[in-house]
């Protein structure tokens, strides 16, 4: 019985995450679970899989959860303290890190501490802090495995070689709602436009990221990390049908694909069970059924989120941060309708040239530098 803790339990991931459990109840147990706001959902959640501990984000929500579980044997605790004793609980062995933002930073360098395995669903941890994380783990023999499907495919296709015969990274994207389209016709693209992405069930953040290739852009920076590859050893490949979820180019020629229907439980079922593959319900690829597979070069220079990724990461140090926090803060902002569509990627680009970069931040720094990114962009909002 593998016993694993959940942070992020009530949104796409961690939700998917639990129904993974459902099917293996004697073989995955819940010791933990996080939230950030959404009280009801996480009191379900507690009362099916009863954790010894759970945590919400505010005080008030926290309060609010105990009283609503106080007939059960749980304890319960909120904000960061809540989320550092969550991560270092004795008997859990994995933490799912599906928390979204910079707050899942600090737990999960905690957990790797205490020597408990990471299955890692937080773009932010290894975008900002990778310098930090993938050290840590290598010297406490902890395993970081990645939950994204595009990492999942390339450390799937990894098994049995050498990272060192890898001649290049081939990183798949759909391509977002809007491939294809131009600039001017970007210009006039809604919130309504930008959620409707053709192949991915996701959350909202993530769902705007892959509509301007943000995501894609910091899922290259996960990628230098999680595989110890250059920049110029990642080659993002526009792939619309989301069948292939990523590659990799060996030395010799070969390259080697994870294929499968666009399903985020089988990525978060492998690395749950690694090393072993069990049987999932749910549609198989159907290779007659999916017919053509089409490859395209991305269009950086109309979606220049990636482009801007490259360069953050080119950089390095605090720019990362700085990218990352940008975007967050600006995609929150045409959630809100506040912002056009293409002000996002204006955004990102004017808080980088307006930051002067350090080299191998501190923890500290890395949240110094993403508060700076959104105090920025806020402004730039304003047009101060």
């Amino acid at each position: 019985m593998k016993k694993i803790g959940v942070m992020g339990s009530t949104g796409s991931i961690g939700t998917q995450t639990l129904d993974i459990v459902r099917n293996y109840p004697d073989r995955l147990e819940i010791v933990a679970l996080a939230a950030g706001s959404s009280v009801e959902l996480l009191e379900q959640q507690i009362r099916e899989f009863k954790p010894r501990y759970a945590a919400m984000w505010s005080e008030e929500a926290a309060k609010d959860l105990k009283a609503r579980v106080a007939d059960l044997d749980i304890e319960i605790g909120y904000g960061m303290d809540g989320l550092l004793k969550m991560a270092v609980l004795s008997e859990m062995e994995v933490l799912v890190t599906a928390i979204v933002g910079m707050i899942g930073i600090r737990p999960t360098i905690e957990a790797i501490k205490h020597k408990k395995d990471i299955a890692l669903a937080n773009k932010e941890t290894l975008v900002t802090a990778g310098h930090i994380i993938m050290p840590l783990a290598k010297e406490y023999g902890v395993s970081i495995l990645p939950v994204d499907s595009e990492h999942s495919a390339i450390f799937q296709s990894l098994q049995g070689e050498k990272k060192s015969q890898i001649a290049k990274i081939l990183l798949t994207a759909s391509g977002g709602p809007f491939r294809g389209k131009s600039k001017a016709e970007l210009a006039e693209m809604t919130v309504e436009d930008a959620l409707r992405h053709p192949n991915w069930a996701m959350g909202k953040k993530i769902t705007i990221d892959s509509s301007t290739l943000v995501n894609k852009g910091l899922e290259v920076m996960e990628a230098k990390w999680l595989f110890d590859v250059d920049l110029d050893r990642i080659q993002v490949v526009v792939h619309p049908q989301s069948i292939i979820h990523s590659a990799i180019e060996y030395l010799d020629g070969a390259v080697i694909a994870q294929l499968g229907v666009p399903d985020m439980k089988l990525p978060i079922q492998y690395a749950l069970f690694y090393p072993d593959r069990l049987p999932m319900p749910g549609k198989k690829l159907n290779l007659f059924e999916a017919g053509t597979l089409t490859f395209e070069e991305p269009d950086i220079d109309t979606f220049e989120g990636l482009k801007l990724a490259f360069h953050a990461a080119e950089i390095g140090g605090s720019m990362p941060t700085v990218y990352n926090a940008a975007n967050e803060k600006a995609v929150s902002l045409f959630l809100d309708k506040k912002i056009k569509f293409l002000q996002i990627t204006e955004l990102i680009g004017e808080a980088m040239a307006n930051h002067k970069a350090l080299q191998n931040p501190s923890v500290d720094e890395i949240l110094a530098a993403e508060k700076e990114a959104h105090e920025f962009v806020i402004r730039g909002m304003c047009g101060e």
